[in-house]
Order: C-alpha cells, then sequence, then structure tokens
C-alpha cells in the first residue's frame, strides 16, 4: 500500500512537525494565552493547505475561531467530516511537570517502550487530531483519497465549546458528509485495540461560600462565627453517602439500570486491577457500591471535587478565619442526564443544605449530554475493518468515562453519529502534569486513519 510506504518515509517529518505544533502554549481557558491560541488556528491552516485541501478557512466566532477545510474529489463520493480541537488545558501546576509543557520531549515509558512525547496536549488533542491531517497528506501525495474529506477543528474544546453549537447551526451545508470522524478518545492498549461507543455528559459548576464580611482573627472570632471552609467541607461531604451514591434528589430518576448481560458484556474488556492500582500508587479503588471499575468510569454517573481553595495558602502560617470558600464541582452523567437539568438540580441541592451563618452563590459553567453510538454503522464498520487491518485484531467496543459534548450535538444537528477513533491510553496523563502520547500510537493512528477511508467507501456505497 502506497499509503502506507509515505508514512513510514516521512514518520521525521510528521513528529516534528506535531513537535511544532506542541510547541504552541493554545491554552484557551486563560485569556494571556490568547495570542498563543490565534497562532495554533494559524498553524492549522497552513497545515491544512499544505496537506493538500482545496479550501481552507479561518472561521471567526464570538470566540476563538474554527479552522475549516475541504477536499473535494468526487460531488458522488461518500464525505468525511473530521472533528478535533487546537486548543489545550492549562499546564499548571508547572512545578509538577519533569519538563517544561510546551518544550515536548521524547522518552521512553512503561506504556511505551517505544517512545511518546511528553507535552501539554500531544494525546488531548493534538496528537490525535495531527494524525488526520497526516494521514490525508498521505492519500493525497499518493492519490489514494477514496472519499471527499471536510475538517472542522476548533479552540473552544477545553473551555466548553460554547461556539461550536451555533457555528454547526450555521452551516449545515458547508458540513453535510456521511460521518464524523474523531480521534480524542484512549483505546485500551495496542496490543487490545478498542473504538469507544459511548462517553459520559457533563455538568461542571463553581460554589461559593460567604460567612463574615472580611477575614477575621481564628483566635478572637473562631468559634463564634462560621468558617466557609468548614462549612464548604460539610456541604461537600454530604453530596455522597457510605456507599457513594449522590445524594442530590432527582440525580437518578433519568439514570438507566444496564441488564446484567449488557454489564457482562462490558466486563469482558480486559482489565488487571493489579496494575490499574500500581500505576496510579493508590493501595485501594474507590466508588459506587455494587459496580465494577469498568462499569464506574463508563455507564455510572459521578460528582467530583475538581478544586476547592480559601483563606490563607502561602508559606508559613496566619491563623485566619476566611470570609470565602469556594469549590468547583464537576458530575460526569450518563444517557437520559440532561446537563442542564442536573445543574438546576444541584444548584437547588446545594443552596437548600446551607446553614443560614453563611451565603451560597452556585454558578453553572459549561455541559453536555452523554452519547452512545451504534456499532451497526457503515462507519463503526469502517473503523473496525481498518483496526483490523492495522492491528491484526478485531476492537472491542468499549465506553469511555470521559466526555465530549459535542457527540451528542453532531446527532441532534447533522443527524450523524460520530465514530470514535482514539488512539491515546489511559496512562497518557492527560489534562495532568506530564501529559504524553506515544510515538506508536500516533504514527499506527495515521495508517488506521487512512484504512478507515478506503474501508468506508466501501461501507457506504
Amino acid at each position: 500500500m502506497a499509503v502506507k510506504q509515505y508514512i513510514q518515509q516521512h514518520q521525521e517529518k510528521f513528529l516534528n512537525e506535531l513537535i511544532d505544533l506542541l510547541k504552541i502554549p493554545s491554552v484557551s481557558a486563560d485569556p494571556k494565552f490568547k495570542g498563543d491560541v490565534l497562532q495554533a488556528a494559524e498553524f492549522v491552516k497552513e497545515s491544512l493547505i499544505k496537506a493538500g485541501a482545496d479550501k481552507v478557512e479561518v472561521c471567526q466566532t464570538a470566540g476563538y475561531p474554527i479552522v475549516y477545510g475541504e477536499k473535494i474529489i468526487d460531488p458522488s463520493a461518500p464525505t468525511v467530516l473530521v472533528y478535533g480541537h487546537y486548543d489545550v488545558q492549562p499546564a499548571d501546576p508547572y512545578e509538577l511537570w519533569d519538563s517544561p509543557p510546551f518544550e515536548p520531549v521524547i522518552k521512553k515509558t512503561e506504556s511505551h517502550p517505544e517512545g511518546a512525547v511528553f507535552a501539554r496536549g500531544s494525546a488531548d488533542d493534538k496528537g490525535q487530531f495531527y494524525m488526520h491531517v497526516k494521514a490525508f497528506e498521505a492519500m493525497m501525495q499518493t492519490n489514494e483519497l477514496p472519499c471527499n474529506i471536510k475538517f472542522m477543528i476548533e479552540g473552544e474544546e477545553e473551555v466548553g465549546s460554547n461556539n461550536l453549537e451555533s457555528f454547526v447551526k450555521e452551516n449545515k451545508d458547508k458540513l453535510k458528509a456521511d460521518v464524523i470522524l474523531i480521534s480524542d478518545t484512549s483505546m485500551l492498549s495496542l496490543e487490545t485495540p478498542s473504538i469507544t461507543v459511548g462517553l459520559r455528559g457533563l455538568a461542571y459548576m463553581q460554589v461559593e461560600v460567604t460567612g463574615p464580611n472580611r477575614d477575621l482573627h481564628s483566635g478572637t472570632y473562631g468559634g463564634a462565627v462560621a468558617n466557609p471552609i468548614n462549612i464548604l467541607c460539610q456541604m461537600i461531604a454530604s453530596l455522597q453517602d457510605e456507599n457513594n451514591h449522590i445524594t442530590i434528589p432527582g440525580f437518578y430518576d433519568k439514570v438507566e439500570e444496564l441488564s446484567l448481560e449488557y454489564r457482562a458484556q462490558l466486563n469482558k474488556a480486559p482489565f488487571d486491577e493489579a496494575d490499574y492500582k500500581k500505576k496510579l500508587n493508590i493501595n485501594e479503588l474507590h466508588g459506587e457500591k455494587g459496580y465494577t471499575t469498568i462499569e464506574r468510569t463508563g455507564i455510572r454517573p459521578t460528582l467530583d471535587v475538581n478544586g476547592i481553595w480559601g483563606g490563607y495558602t502561602g508559606e508559613g502560617a496566619k491563623t485566619v478565619l476566611p470570609s470565602k470558600a469556594y469549590a468547583k464541582i464537576s458530575m460526569r452523567l450518563v444517557p437520559n442526564q440532561d446537563h442542564k437539568e442536573i445543574a438546576t438540580l444541584f444548584q437547588n441541592h446545594f443552596e437548600s443544605i446551607a446553614p443560614k451563618s453563611v451565603k451560597v452563590k452556585v454558578t453553572p459553567h459549561h455541559g453536555g449530554q452523554a452519547a452512545v453510538v451504534p456499532t451497526d454503522s457503515a462507519g463503526y464498520r469502517a473503523a473496525e475493518a481498518a483496526i483490523l487491518d492495522a492491528f491484526g485484531k478485531k476492537a472491542i467496543p468499549t465506553r469511555e468515562g470521559g466526555s465530549i459534548p459535542i457527540t451528542s450535538l453532531f446527532q441532534q444537528e447533522l443527524g450523524l453519529d460520530p465514530i470514535l477513533l482514539g488512539f491515546g491510553l489511559d496512562t497518557d496523563a492527560i489534562h495532568s502534569p506530564n501529559e504524553h502520547y506515544g510515538v506508536k500510537n500516533y504514527f499506527m493512528g495515521i495508517e488506521t486513519i487512512a484504512l478507515f477511508f478506503k474501508h468506508f467507501k466501501n461501507a457506504a456505497q
């Protein structure tokens, strides 16, 4: 296959280009990186042009731009729409990185003995969406592009894709396709390839608890005035019971209880609990009673505190009774749970459990619906066939605990089920210090994506 030979011959070039992209600190959550986010958009534009796209646009939105590109080889041929994002999570805390987050280095790891690129965004999602650009280049350079292709690469995924919905609704003709291909998920391993068929939704909140009108001396006022941090901790602790079941009234009303047969099939995916704990350096797993780890992270909703702060956190001691305390709380949701409804349930409950000694403010942030993808579509069959060709093994369908809110948007607005063809590993530390992406995963992904196009043309006919 000429495409495979082209990929192998240009591995050094493909890797160096990815490293250049990873050097751009395109953190969408922090305004100080605005120029870098815009630079990343320009990088994507130029990459698509060089790869062979006929029409490339940097589409402005109320926030960061969406880069659109296309190559139409035949209006009657099937069309693949590729989605990805060029923005990345904040790299904080920087001191926990073994190497600077925007100075990529390649190091060997237990999970990636051939080496992995350590940098923020390497696995989520620059390394993964860039595989599609390089697969497109390889197919163009070898005259083996069998389908039309469209790219939609956005810059706000890590802050909730706030402007993507309006873009999709306003550009349905431009985005018209037969399948949507997304690489922003993981697989079990290179030895046990898998395809994600389900993602959880998300409701993300910030809470603020206010006590006295200023910080107080904890000796003078302690014991007489409510401490917002103490109160906040008590309120958060009450959100789950002794079985790690969420106590918000109505939270589980629309959660589907899946059959024992379905759960048994889900648990056939390889899982080594001892290795799982070893890699995380923990002695015991923790979660909702009555469910396995695979179930807890794939088909059950959760509630987690993502950050908590208040009072004095500097060096040394300061005996202060703080005026305010804050927390960021996320809830991962399953199909049928509407993220806006859950946000309202959370807000009503959190305000109701606050004692009169404090005031509470709840601010909903971004959210999204859960999504389940059918396994009998032409796109899924093409993904299965591509993985079988590339890896020599049949892919296992899995549900993933993370959220890509736009998957349900694509289903609703474009009438298409996304194919979640990811090549990262759970050990790649996305959203954490020392994020990395396997070099072999990167090249295997490029090869598999090119194979997907070949098989999709056949499956869609």
